[in-house]
Parts: C-alpha cells; structure tokens; sequence
C-alpha cells in the first residue's frame, strides 16, 4: 500500500485526509518533523507528501527515494525546491485558490482596522483613556487611491469588494498582467514607484519569488506617500522589515495591517511588537471553516491522482 506523510502537524485532525486516501487504497501518516534529521529516515520510505511548512530545500528533497508528488497545504510553494524535485521527477502540486474569499476579506478588514486604527483606540479604552489624540492622521477612504500590488485571485477579490467604499481610484502594480487586464477590472496599471507615491491605501497580493523577495527597502518606503495605510497578507520576505519597522516609527507609513512577516511567529523583539500604528495577525487571511475543508481535501486530491498515474488537478511544475 502506498504510503503519504504529513511532514508538519498543523491541523486539528486528518479525518478529510484519512477518509479519502483509505478509499484510494493509501496509508496515511502524521508527522511534525522539526529537522531534516529527524525526517530523513520517514522521507526515503515516502510515496507522496502532504507539505505545510517543513522546509524541503534541495537537501530534503534529496532523501525522497519513492516520492512521486510533493502535495503543499496552501497557495504558496517557496518552502520547496521546485527545480530538484522536478529533476527527480516529482510533480509540486499546491491549491491556488482555496482561500481566494477569505484572505481579501481579511486584507478588507486589515485596510479598515488601520484607516480607522482599530486596534490602537481598542487599546486606548481597555487602558481607560477615552477620546484619545489619533496616533497618525486619519484619512477618509472615499475619494482617496487604493493601491493594490499583484492582480492575482486574491488582488481581483479585493478590488471587486471595495467597489462600494467611493474610491476615486484603483492602482495596479503586476508586472505579469497587462494594461488591458488591469483595465477590465476597472483600475490602472502603474509601475512600482508609482504605485507607492499615489497610493494613500496600499494592499499588498504578490507570491514570495526570487523577483520579489526584498521588494521594498529604503529607498522604496521613501517614495511612499506620508501617512498611507499599509497592508500585507501576502508574504513577509517581501519587504524589509526593519524598514517597514522604521517607516511606521517615523510616520512615513500611518498605520499598517499585517498578517504575514519575514520570520513567522514573530519573534518577541521584533520592532514591530511595541509600535501603537500597526495591528498584527498570525497568518490568519487564509483561514475560515470552508476554506479548510477545501485545502485538505483538494491538497490530498493532488496526492490520489498522481498516485494513481495522473497529472495533478493544481500542478506548480512540468514533468
């Protein structure tokens, strides 16, 4: 009977997994390796991988004797060596779009904690101060430039659900789409600069890649216009976090929302902790009741058709 590990343990229970893979005549079993070490031995013996975030550098990937397809719980697929397993012939399979409806409303509910610093004044009347000076200037949504880097799934859904916020304009950083894409849902294709020097809301939607590790430092955050409001739930490496850090201190970002972070849980002396400008979530955008229940079942869906001899339904790589 083939056999298909969970690498990392990060869900409540396996019932969907279990109940699926035992139709297709496979064994499931649950894992949470922390070293690669503690997971070579179970990785050689592998016919597929249920993956959340256990990194499978080129290393890893090469203790995958029998490994037929690497099967990643998400959208994302940066904890992966693409080109080693497909050099080992193994297929990298994701679910692009399981979460498409909860992670713009999470990014929705960032934007408008910090336009209307949420956190801060909730912070201020548990404290006991009432009516207490705003901690960045306040702007009104309507009238004013959303700016929304990546046009992917998630980038579209949140465009489509500020359509009745007044907006006096949509800004579009992608690199990828064209004028006409942008176009057609009603926004304006820009380049990267100046999306950041127009935008007085920016949402940021696009995948952790070698081109956009590090996108924005310094010299970025310096053409931000003063007292924008800042949203990620996208991926922390994509900027420079002690420069988002230093543009909330002094004020060239009013308020961010932020979901994700370059190391995750967010360290306890991350300058980000102690900053009244800012509320943090724990990587929470792609979660709701439905969208689990569509991440385990589609993730282990991948598994049953390449062990069954056919190509994935959500493949990241060519074989």
């Amino acid at each position: 009977m083939p056999t298909v590990l969970v690498t990392d343990d990060r869900h409540a229970d396996y019932e969907i997994e279990r109940r699926l893979l035992s139709d297709a005549g496979i064994d499931l079993e649950v894992h949470d390796f922390h070293t690669l070490d503690e997971a070579a031995p179970h990785l050689e013996r592998a016919d597929g991988l249920l993956l959340n975030l256990f990194p499978l550098d080129r290393s890893a990937v090469g203790h995958l004797r029998r490994c037929r397809v690497i099967s990643r719980y998400g959208t994302g697929y940066d904890n992966v060596d693409v080109r080693a397993a497909t050099a080992a012939g193994m297929w990298v399979t994701r679910v692009p779009d399981y979460a498409t409806e909860d992670a713009s409303d999470h990014a929705l509910a960032l934007l408008l904690a910090g336009v209307r610093q949420v956190a801060s004044r909730d912070r201020a009347v548990r404290g006991g101060t009432w009516n207490a000076e705003p901690v960045a200037p306040v702007r009104r949504i309507a009238g004013g430039t959303l700016g929304v880097a990546g046009l992917g799934r998630v980038g579209k859904a949140l465009i489509r659900k500020v359509s009745g916020l007044g907006l006096a304009r949509i800004l579009v950083y992608d690199p990828h789409k064209t004028a006409a894409a942008v176009r057609a849902v009603g926004a304006r294709h820009v380049g990267l600069d100046t999306l950041l020097r127009e935008s007085d809301f920016l949402s940021w939607h696009v995948p952790l890649t070698g081109e956009t590790r590090r996108l924005v430092g310094r010299r970025e955050f310096g053409l931000v216009r003063p007292g924008a409001v800042w949203v990620n739930t996208a991926r922390g490496a994509i900027f420079d976090e002690t420069a988002l850090a230093d543009a909330l201190r002094n004020g060239r970002l009013g308020y961010a929302g932020l979901d994700v972070f370059d190391t995750e849980p967010l360290p306890p002396d991350s300058p980000l902790r102690s900053l009244e400008n800012v509320v943090l979530t724990d990587h929470f955008g792609y979660y709701s009741a439905q969208s689990i229940v569509d991440l385990k079942t589609r993730a282990t869906e991948n598994v049953i058709e390449v062990l069954a001899g056919r190509p994935p339904l959500h493949p990241v790589n060519s074989l």
